[in-house]
């Protein structure tokens, strides 16, 4: 059994004899660090979690641990920060002349990560990489619903490397990305190029690799890439909406190699992870709500992390427009507004087809015509799908506004932007601003 594996099982035997609450303070941000003989050091995020691990817990850790190795141990805990600099110095994985080709986005961090039962496996992993990238976990695939912290995940993987390592080579790519780059290096004859770029990094990540699906040519082109990148012992790191074997029209060989790293499912958030989620959002926002207030909104939108952040800065956003304080009272009254009829808004379909044409900086005319170009189908799509799914109109009635067009054409817009919702994060998040309009309207 290997570290993480067995500092999983770990987890799991402890947890319901220490309870949730010291469960998330003191072993989430844990981590088990290395085994030599009886000795094992577990890292730490604090001084404040060592010094209590230390204090009041350590008996059954170690008791725990003597169970599931079914020998003697000695448990020593260790501050992260304080990890020696001779330990980062030594690790020679990346070459110092290296530079980063893509931007990550700064604000998705290990530090900001929110950990919780649903999601502790991957961060272990996580952490677990930074330390070792190439050799711990190769690749690491993180599969899961739609907004349940994939991509933060990963992104804090790439941003915690170049914290340690400024000059390594960090290749983050949506899926997408790569698909279009290997058709234009086709075109343009520049494969040559094209594997320059994708199997010289010191790490690569790739977001949403279900897109892969039946496209046999870019899988060709990446089983290579991940051939050669595994060789030379590069970090790789995946991300997917379900697991490999999972994803319909991706070749054996492929699903093989995905499945001799490591695969973690990362779960919807609970509860208690979600009132996390808000009180980090609230930070970041610096507005202090009440700890009530915070687990009303937990429980009211037991939806994936991206809404419930949308939710969130929505109502903050609404009662700043109306100058009102963010009291549990206020907040409350905006959240029985958001969530009283539970299949849609109360709003008239005049005023859904208004905000879409000002969201999208269109007149009536263009999205209610026969104009197909792209500007013009998706927030006519977009129409369908929120007059039929939150106003429950009839798919004729809606024909009949959206410029007397047949139930069949309302029925294939409004399944189009069903099928997006769990590909496409731009067009969740234009559903989701789009609805905080109407709602604030």
């Amino acid at each position: 059994m290997d570290n993480l594996r067995l500092w999983h099982k770990f987890l799991e035997t402890i947890k319901p004899s220490i309870g949730p609450a010291n469960f998330k303070t003191f072993f989430a941000k844990t981590l088990l660090k290395s085994i030599d003989g009886n000795k094992i050091i577990i890292s730490t995020p604090h001084a404040f979690a060592k010094e209590t691990l230390n204090q009041k817990h350590l008996p059954l850790i170690e008791s725990t641990f003597e169970s599931l190795l079914g020998k003697k141990v000695q448990v020593e805990f260790i501050v992260k920060e304080l990890e020696t600099k001779q330990e980062i110095e030594q690790d020679d994985f990346f070459q110092p002349a290296h530079t980063t080709t893509s931007i990550l986005n700064p604000k998705y961090t290990l530090a900001n990560y929110v950990v919780g039962p649903s999601n502790n496996v991957a961060y272990a992993a996580a952490q677990a990489i930074v330390q070792n990238p190439g050799t711990s976990y190769n690749p690491l695939f993180l599969y899961g619903g739609t907004g349940v912290g994939k991509t933060h995940l990963m992104l804090g993987i790439g941003n915690a490397i170049l914290d340690k390592k400024p000059h390594a080579k960090v290749i983050y790519s949506p899926s997408e990305k790569f698909m279009n780059d290997y058709v234009a290096a086709i075109q343009t004859h520049k494969m040559g190029d094209l594997r320059a770029k994708y199997r010289s990094p010191d790490l690569l990540l790739i977001d949403d690799i279900q897109f892969f699906s039946g496209r046999e040519g870019t899988q060709e082109e990446f089983f290579h890439t991940f051939n050669e990148l595994v060789g030379k012992n590069s970090q790789i790191v995946l991300t997917s909406d379900r697991s490999p074997h999972e994803i319909a029209k991706l070749e054996d060989r492929l699903k093989s190699r995905f499945a001799g790293g490591l695969m973690i499912d990362i779960q919807a958030p609970d509860f208690d992870t979600r009132v996390a989620i808000l009180r980090s959002k609230c930070l970041e926002h610096q507005v202090n709500l009440p700890e009530e207030t915070l687990k009303m909104l937990a429980s009211s939108f037991d939806t994936n992390i991206r809404e419930l952040e949308g939710q969130l800065v929505g109502i903050l956003q609404l009662l700043q427009a109306q100058n009102l304080p963010p009291t549990q009272e206020n907040i409350s009254r905006h959240l029985q507004t958001k969530t009283a009829p539970k299949n849609g808004f109360k709003a008239e379909p005049r005023k859904v087809l208004e905000t879409i044409c000002q969201y999208f900086n269109l007149n009536q005319k263009e999205l209610i015509g026969a104009k197909r170009q792209k500007e013009f189908v998706l927030p006519r799509h977009i129409a369908m799908f929120i007059l039929s799914e939150d106003l429950n109109l009839t798919v004729e009635k809606i024909g009949f506004l959206l410029g007397k067009r047949d139930h069949t054409t309302v029925m294939h817009g409004r399944d189009k932007i069903k099928k997006l919702i769990n590909q496409d994060r731009e067009v969740q998040r234009v559903l989701i601003e789009i609805k905080q309009k109407l709602i604030a309207s």
